[in-house]
């Protein structure tokens, strides 16, 4: 039987791209704009794409602030995806102050413009990139990384802002952009989430996806 996987639609994304990855992992996906249905999830995935305080905006209209905040609290599996990451720590500095979900101790902030050098560096940071362990000793064990073993695998990118995790413990892989470590997924309990557009990235997203629906 198809694991059931609740898809939260707040006008943010293309819900077709992720529903299709979904549903190639292996799931039975119920794309939902009613908040009810997202506190009732067995798995919820929060994607999002665009500026912070437009999906904040549209996160607060529909009633799935709190929504989100209740299905973390039943400590059953979710997965953000992009903004939909974003949108868990505390506030983004994207065309000023914007309150985040809070979720998440930390700040989204706008990935530096050059690199470590001094020399200009593109912003956006848009297309493949390879993600790294973010401290020394950390392990993959038992997350959504687990297949890949300590070799990070290329996933893609679109974003100008990145979190910056307060807690280094929610930090599960970061990668190199111009010498900076941008912070590139993290997990915290049964909270996952990823910068990258795992619906983009490939087989190597499709897995990170059937990951999600076995853990």
């Amino acid at each position: 039987m198809a694991t059931k996987i609740t898809l939260l639609d707040y006008g943010m994304c293309n819900m077709l791209n992720v529903a299709r990855a979904l549903e190639h992992a292996g799931a039975d996906v119920h794309v939902t704009e009613d908040p009810k249905d997202a506190v009732a999830a067995e798995r919820l995935v929060v994607p999002g794409v665009g500026a912070f305080s437009e999906c904040m905006r549209a996160v607060n209209c529909l009633g799935h602030g709190e929504a989100i905040h209740q299905f973390v609290k039943s400590g059953r599996p979710m997965l953000g995806i992009c903004v939909g990451m974003q949108i868990l720590f505390e506030a983004s500095e994207e065309f000023g102050e914007t309150p985040g979900l809070g979720i998440l101790p930390g700040r989204v902030r706008m990935i530096p413009n050059t690199n470590t050098d001094g020399v200009s560096q593109r912003v956006p940071h848009i297309g493949w990139n390879h993600l790294i362990e973010p401290q020394a000793g950390r392990s993959w064990e038992k997350t959504l990384l687990e297949p890949f073993g300590t070799q990070g695998p290329a996933v893609y990118f679109v974003h100008s802002f990145a979190a910056q995790p307060a807690n280094d413990d929610d930090r599960l892989a970061d990668c190199d952009y111009g010498g900076h470590r941008i912070s590139a997924m993290v997990k915290r309990d049964n909270v996952t989430a990823t910068q990258f557009h795992p619906e983009r990235s490939g087989a190597v997203g499709l897995r990170m996806l059937q990951e999600f629906l076995s853990r």
